[in-house]
């Protein structure tokens, strides 16, 4: 009898470690699938960038759950998909420290994405903090943080000053709108790409910006989105099993 239970527990045992090492198995493609789609890192644009003004706003939205404060760098076409992203990396993120940290970088890949292809531009991925940004960039957004134009001065020709200044005072008077006020946000972001746009000197009409809304932008279709919509679905399947397996063998 003791000879019949000892077989059956070893029995056991050893089902429990082929499903073990099944699921392991099965799991390890998928991490290196879904590391491998948002992994590229080849942009060259500002709100491209882990330091830039989509990432740090995508921090805020994370942090205070609230995704009001990204829904204003993509059209409301596109709003959606942004809702369903956070709301999905919001989820997941209480599985495990290694599923939050893989699930906000969907989450900035997912932003930065969908914004870059409303602007007609290719996404290739989220540069690492540290990138070197253009000097006029830095100072635009300087002096939109202290309220004047003295960063600028200098790197605009004389000629440009006023209408420089004009695009600047309307960014200014449009800079504190209320979070939860999205078409207000797009408003400000509106204004904000046409003083970048000068301060870089793109010349009018350009049809990307490095930053921006979608309101100025080339419009792209849907299906531009697919294939990133299947890769995010793939990555949250392995993260939701990944915490899974995680939680039931601590």
């Amino acid at each position: 009898m003791k000879t019949n239970e000892k077989i059956v527990e070893t029995g056991n045992l050893n089902s429990n470690r082929k499903r073990t090492r099944d699921l392991r198995i099965g799991l390890v493609p998928l991490f290196i699938l879904s590391i491998l789609i948002l992994s590229t890192n080849v942009t060259f644009a500002h709100c491209d960038t882990m330091d830039g003004p989509l990432i740090a706003d995508a921090r805020k939205a994370l942090s205070q759950n609230n995704v009001n404060y990204v829904l204003k760098w993509v059209s409301a076409a596109n709003e959606s998909e942004i809702r369903d992203a956070f709301n999905l990396v919001i989820k997941v993120n209480e599985l495990s420290p290694e599923t939050k940290e893989l699930s906000e970088k969907y989450f900035f890949d997912t932003l930065v994405r969908i914004h870059r292809a409303g602007e007609g531009v290719p996404f290739t991925g989220v540069k690492p903090s540290g990138t070197p940004i253009d000097e006029n960039v830095l100072a635009a957004d300087k002096s939109i943080e202290i309220g004047n134009l003295s960063p600028l001065t200098g790197k605009i020709s004389k000629d440009d000053i006023p209408e420089l200044t004009k695009r600047f005072d309307k960014v200014m008077s449009l800079k504190n709108f209320d979070v939860n006020n999205v078409e207000a946000g797009r408003e400000y972001i509106e204004a904000y790409v046409q003083f970048f746009k000068f301060a870089e000197g793109e010349e009018e009409g350009t049809a990307a910006f490095d930053h921006g809304s979608d309101g100025h932008s080339v419009a792209t279709g849907h299906t531009t989105h697919i294939p990133w919509i299947l890769s995010g679905l793939f990555f949250i399947t392995t993260l939701l099993f990944g915490g899974l397996f995680l939680k039931k063998n601590k």
